[in-house]
């Protein structure tokens, strides 16, 4: 599964949020927070999924920390698979 960020339609965190809700079909239950992210990722995403943050510096440059924040959560999510010995893993790229 791809899902697409799209960094230039970025202006606060809740738009990231907002974005990642509507690509996993996820609106309805989603928390829209840091803690739901890693609770989103980490556990109930089909896996493989790959997730592509286009013009992410765009997003860098908005967000800030929150940025920093939400890198590291998608860092620690992939590793955490990447523990697990999983072929079908969560994967990501900064564009």
């Amino acid at each position: 599964m791809k899902i697409e960020i799209l960094g230039d339609r970025i202006a606060c965190e809740q738009d990231f949020h907002k974005q990642l809700a509507q690509a996993l079909g996820v609106q309805k239950y989603y928390g829209h927070n840091l803690d739901a992210l890693w609770d989103l990722l980490s556990t109930s995403v089909e896996r493989p999924a790959y997730l592509v943050w286009t013009n992410s510096a765009m997003s860098k440059k908005v967000l800030g920390d929150t940025f920093e924040k939400i890198v590291a959560i998608l860092e620690r999510v992939r590793l955490q698979d990447e523990g697990f010995g999983w072929e079908d893993k969560f994967t990501y790229n900064l564009d």
